[in-house]
């Protein structure tokens, strides 16, 4: 048996050699008898499948190839070449059956999900289809280098899933847009789940550097309906503008960079505002504690802060309400608060045209006057491209998604958490 299986790779190494040197008919009787002397044996069964789709005989290398496989199933580049062959003869249900005999082999096969895109792609299953590219873009995009098959095949599959996300946007404005419209700000997270599935935006989560209350809802501006009363605060804006820019004339120590590093903090994405006035702000209220100077200059906007129902009072830590400078030019990068038991409260004053504020996957800009209430544990940043300062009034309250019983329970648990932290 041993002497058998010898004599069968030397002469499949023969036949190898032959093809080398352009010997098709040598090769081609080599091969044959290699399976005389085998007829079972996997790889001469697959090397003569190989000379017959050379050949142009596709039925032929099929049946090869088909009979590799039986022989070693485990193999899945012997059902690659199934699926070719079946390919060539337009088999598209056995070219299927052999990728997925592949793929049950090994799931990670980058050929075998590339090629069951491709036929159904080419099928016209284009939901399968959509699903094959993003498991192929997805592998291809994981590879640090790429050889040219595997860099085409990332081209294909990102502008695949890019025509197949615009028709399928197409068709779904069609049959919702008019529904959509009417419902306004109520679709709001429709929307976002329709864009995400298309692969328009990112789902962002919470990410909290100190307290992280859980099974809160990750919403990325709170509903409006959640603070009543906004309509209250915002028919002070005019007063509390005035304030905020007479402040701003007079200067002196209230005004102060808003980023302060300790010394040595090494390069980081604060540096370029590491002490710098581009964006700086007058606190009337920091960590708990009443700014009296600043706020007796602005009594509008301690009036405004003082009448707020939904104010976290807990001492050492909240609320803060300060007045937030943007100068021309700047921008505040990503980043995430501390907290998700906060809800973070925007009063836009001095919005110069540009501006704009993102948090998660969504930008708005500023509108003087217009209140809006985010999750500051999910990602955001801001940007003043104008040549003008932009003025912002910020406060912090509850997060409206927790009970009045849960906001007691959080105040005594910060209440022995800080004679901790002083102890």
């Amino acid at each position: 048996m041993a002497s058998v299986i010898g004599e069968v790779q030397s002469t499949l190494a023969a036949a190898a050699a032959a093809r080398q040197r352009g010997q098709s008919n040598e090769e081609l009787r080599l091969l044959e008898a290699a399976l005389a002397l085998a007829p079972g044996n996997p790889h001469a069964l697959n090397a003569r499948g190989m000379r017959a789709l050379a050949d142009g005989d596709p039925a032929c290398a099929r049946d090869c190839f088909t009979a590799a496989a039986a022989a070693d199933p485990g193999e899945p580049a012997l059902w690659l070449n199934v699926a070719t062959a079946c390919r060539a003869l337009r088999d598209d249900e056995g070219e299927e059956a052999a990728l997925e005999r592949a793929l049950g082999i090994d799931r990670l096969l980058f050929a075998g999900q590339l090629r069951l895109a491709e036929l159904n792609q080419r099928r016209g299953r284009m939901a399968r289809a959509a699903q094959g590219w993003a498991a192929v873009v997805q592998m291809a995009s994981a590879m640090p280098d790429r050889p040219p098959g595997i860099a085409d095949a990332l081209q294909r599959g990102q502008a695949f899933l890019t025509a197949h996300g615009e028709q399928l946007s197409r068709e779904l404005d069609a049959a919702l847009g008019q529904e959509l419209a009417a419902l306004g700000p109520a679709a709001r997270r429709f929307a976002a789940c329709v864009d995400h599935t298309l692969g328009r935006r990112r789902i962002y989560h919470n990410e909290c550097a100190g307290v992280h209350y859980p099974f809160l809802p990750a919403d990325e501006y709170f509903d409006r309906a959640h603070f009543p009363w906004f309509d209250a605060l915002e028919a002070r804006t005019e007063a509390i503008a005035r304030e905020a820019q007479a402040l701003l004339a007079r200067g002196g120590e209230a005004l102060r960079p808003y980023v302060r590093q300790e010394p040595g903090t090494p390069e980081n994405k604060w540096s370029a505002l590491d002490n710098s006035l581009d964006w700086s702000a007058c606190f009337l209220w920091e960590y708990g504690e009443r700014n009296d100077a600043v706020c007796d200059l602005c009594p509008e906007t301690a009036a405004a802060l003082a009448a707020v129902p939904q104010k976290n009072h807990i001492p050492g830590k909240a609320p803060s309400a300060f007045f937030s400078i943007l100068k021309p030019g700047a921008h505040i990068p990503p980043h995430t608060g501390v907290t998700n038991t906060r809800a973070i409260v925007h009063l836009p004053l001095v919005v110069p045209e540009g501006c704009r504020f993102r948090v998660g996957g969504e930008t708005r800009p500023w509108e003087v006057g217009r209140a809006f209430a985010f999750d500051d544990t999910i990602e955001h940043e801001a940007w003043n491209p104008s040549s003008e300062i932009r003025i912002v009034l910020i406060f912090d309250v509850w997060n409206p998604h927790l009970t009045l019983e849960e906001q007691d329970l959080l105040r005594r648990f910060f209440e022995v958490t800080g004679r901790h932290e002083r102890s």
